[in-house]
């Protein structure tokens, strides 16, 4: 009895522990939002946030309905890959909140204008933008457990876990976004 109360004590400090927030191990680690990183990895659905090289978080995440390929066009549903900055970040009345990223920065531009040199998408495409990272619908987490991509190419995160990146990072905090 003794063991079982002893691993239940430390399974109980070690999920309360995997509960802590953004906001908190930012606070009390008194990390700057410039010294942030956002590493989204679309293979395996994850954005998270490291400090140096130390993983802060990780919150589960889906794409635009096309979540595999990079961005090469407006209305392609693929999420772009490469680093980011952020534009502009804001309250949203639909998901919550919006991180609206630089695409289409230079390197975006130089893919898309090759792109359509090559041949790979028509003469008439139009590159896109309004790309960024927000919540889901109201009540809609389940999109984000489910892993359905339902976006036209942003990244969406479950309503308390936009909450808690957006009040953690600012304007200064990079993204990089792999395939």
């Amino acid at each position: 009895m003794r063991y079982f109360i002893s691993g239940f004590l430390a399974m109980m400090m070690f999920s309360s522990c995997a509960q802590k927030s953004l906001q908190e191990t930012v606070k009390e680690l008194n990390i700057p939002s410039a010294e942030l990183k956002v590493v989204i990895d679309k293979s395996d659905y994850t954005l998270s946030v490291f400090h140096k090289d130390k993983k802060l978080i990780a919150y589960p995440c889906v794409f635009g309905f096309n979540p595999v390929d990079d961005k090469s066009r407006e209305g392609d549903g693929c999420t772009p890959e490469g680093t980011f900055k952020i534009r502009s970040m804001y309250a949203h009345k639909s998901w919550s909140y919006f991180i609206w990223i630089d695409y289409p920065n230079a390197t975006s531009w130089e893919r898309f204008k090759k792109r359509k040199a090559d041949g790979k998408i028509s003469a008439n495409a139009t590159i896109g933008g309004e790309v960024g990272i927000h919540g889901v619908p109201d009540g809609r987490d389940d999109l984000i457990d489910q892993k359905t991509n339902w976006t036209l190419g942003c990244i969406s995160l479950k309503t308390k876990d936009i909450t808690d990146l957006f009040k953690s990072i600012g304007k200064t905090t990079i993204l990089v976004i792999n395939p």
